[in-house]
C-alpha cells in the first residue's frame, strides 16, 4: 500500500530545514503532490515532543502513513512506529539518547541558525528514558541507513537495536548522511514513493 502521509522527524539541535528534509519534502512535493507532508520543528522536551507528533498524526490512516526520523528523530520515529503500526525509515537511529545526551544538557545552539537557542533541561533524560521501547515488534516495517562512518553514533549499536531489519549499512559516510541523495531510490522505495 502506498504512502499518502508521511512524517520527518529532526535530530537534536536540528530542524526541519535540515538538507534531508528539505531534499525529502521536494521530491515529494514534485512527485506525489497528494501525499500529506509534515516535518515539525520539535520542542527540546521529548515529551512535548511525542505530544506534539501525536497530535499531527491523530488523523492519519496507520495503514497508509510512515515516518522518517534521523538520529533523535530515529529514536522518536521507532516511538511513532511501535505505537501506530505504521512504516518507519531511520537514518542514524539513536539508540540510547537519554545516555548521549546527559552531556548535553544546559543551553544549546540550533545546527541550522545559530541565533536560536533552546535549554536542555535535566528533566529531559528522564523523559527520554521513559520513551524507551524495547525488541521492534515488526521488523519488516521498518528500514535503516547506517552509516559505519558516523562520528557521533556508533553502527554496531545501531545494528544491534534493530536486529532482522532491511538495513543498508554504509561503508563510509557521516552522522549527517551527506551523501543522502545515493539513498534516496532506496527510502522512496520502501516508502513506496516511486
Amino acid at each position: 500500500m502506498h504512502t499518502t502521509h508521511l512524517l520527518y522527524l529532526h535530530g537534536f539541535r536540528s530542524s526541519p530545514h535540515s538538507f534531508k528534509s528539505q531534499r525529502l519534502h521536494a521530491l515529494v512535493r514534485e512527485r506525489h503532490p497528494h501525499v500529506t507532508w509534515s516535518a515539525p520543528q520539535l520542542p527540546p522536551s521529548p515529551k512535548e515532543a511525542m505530544a506534539l507528533i501525536q497530535e499531527i498524526i491523530a488523523g492519519w490512516p496507520r495503514e497508509r502513513m510512515a515516518v522518517l526520523g534521523s538520529s533523535l528523530g530515529g529514536f522518536y520515529a521507532t516511538c511513532v512506529a511501535e505505537d501506530t503500526g505504521c512504516r518507519a525509515v531511520l537514518l542514524n537511529p539513536a539508540v540510547d539518547p537519554a545516555r548521549d545526551l546527559a552531556g548535553y544538557i544546559g543551553e544549546q545552539t540550533a545546527f541550522h541558525d545559530p541565533s536560536q537557542h533552546f535549554y536542555f533541561a535535566p528533566a529531559f533524560i528522564d523523559e527520554l528514558r521513559a520513551l524507551q521501547r524495547g525488541p521492534v515488534a515488526h521488523p519488516e516495517r521498518y528500514f535503516a541507513v547506517i552509516a559505519k562512518g558516523d562520528e557521533v553514533l556508533d553502527w554496531r549499536e545501531m545494528t544491534g537495536r534493530y536486529p532482522r531489519i532491511r538495513v543498508k549499512l554504509l561503508e563510509g559516510s557521516d552522522h549527517g548522511l551527506s551523501d543522502f541523495e545515493a539513498h534516496l531510490a532506496d527510502v522512496l522505495g520502501f516508502l513506496k514513493l516511486v
